[in-house]
């Protein structure tokens, strides 16, 4: 993972806590894909989508229009407008799942789709994860918690046959 100058990564790279963004490592190729992420202890926290633009050290993330972001509030901002809201606001020991399909990114909390998708998305764009305030955030990118959506799949990662 790309990380903020305040953010740790523990755990084989599953666990993340500090103060700051991280930015998988891989892109969403492929057409339809699906992670997780389950919050561990309240504070701020953020997931969602970003460009590798993105500014890991600035929160909360979806100040820019490099990323679309699901904050602890229950609502998902980009370029700092509000874009959809959740109907319960996730909660400590929640799982958070994202699907994308390069043309809207769907929320599920425990395994329950939340019905609020955002569109206009375009671009390249990679899973991210923000915390502050005491909030950890552990990451799946397989081995998920909860079934994945029908016609969706684990994050594929992209390799050069030349």
């Amino acid at each position: 993972m790309c990380i903020g100058n305040d953010v740790v990564i523990v755990k084989n790279g599953r666990r993340i806590c500090g103060s700051g963004g991280a930015l998988a490592t891989a892109p969403i190729v492929q057409n339809k894909a699906y992670f997780e992420a389950k919050l561990q202890q309240r504070g701020v926290w953020g997931l969602g989508l970003a460009t590798q633009n993105t500014d890991l050290d600035h929160l909360p993330m979806g100040r820019s229009a490099e990323s679309w972001v699901l904050r602890s509030d229950g609502k998902v901002y980009s370029n700092d407008e509000e874009q959809a809201k959740l109907a319960d606001v996730p909660q400590e020991g929640d799982v958070i799942g994202i699907s994308y399909d390069h043309v809207e990114m769907n929320f599920y909390v425990n395994g329950k789709n939340q019905h609020c998708p955002v569109t206009r998305l375009k671009g390249t764009f990679f899973p991210t994860f923000y915390v502050d305030d005491g909030a950890v955030m552990d990451v799946a990118f397989k081995e998920f918690f909860f079934p994945v959506p029908p016609g969706y799949d684990a994050i594929m990662i992209e390799q050069s046959l030349l």
